[in-house]
């Protein structure tokens, strides 16, 4: 059976779940092209020590290396944050076709909050921008994230 838009931002959520229990920014991310999964992450910056190791540029990775191939041509990227100024650029040199998130992110995104990068064409690639899928489930876990980063700095 074929993946679903919801089906997709589902398992987004679930890698934000993971991310959330390892003490990562609770950001997931998949990939699916024709209704299939090809790859899901999480962001892994601190486990990795890599400032680059954003859930979409790990299901990026994963995606082209399962399909041998850095092209990426009519699959579709799930994410539950949106993307920075750095995964967008990389979500068009892949040329993605579709990108679907879930939460603005005021202070960093760029795809829709401050701008859309992916509007106008980027090294010749545009694509397709879908905000807002299951919003508020992205959102909580992104709260649950600051509520214990704050609650640590005044030492609880």
């Amino acid at each position: 059976m074929a993946l679903s838009d919801l089906d997709c931002m589902l398992l987004a959520l679930d890698e934000a779940r993971h991310a959330l229990d390892e003490g990562e920014i609770p950001v997931g991310c998949v990939v699916s092209r024709a209704g299939e999964l090809l790859a899901s992450a999480h962001n892994m910056r601190e486990q990795l020590h890599d400032p680059t190791a954003h859930a979409e540029v790990l299901a990026l990775r994963s995606s082209a290396q399962r399909l041998q191939d850095w092209r990426l041509d009519g699959c579709v990227l799930y994410v539950t944050l949106e993307p920075c100024p750095m995964c967008a650029a990389a979500i068009a040199l892949a040329r993605v076709q579709r990108v679907v998130f879930s939460a603005y992110d005021f202070d960093n995104g760029a795809v829709g909050s401050n701008g859309n990068t992916l509007a106008r064409p980027i090294f010749g690639y545009a694509p397709e921008v879908v905000s807002g899928v299951l919003r508020n489930d992205a959102e909580a876990i992104l709260q649950q994230f600051f509520v214990r980063v704050r609650s640590k700095r005044r030492g609880g």
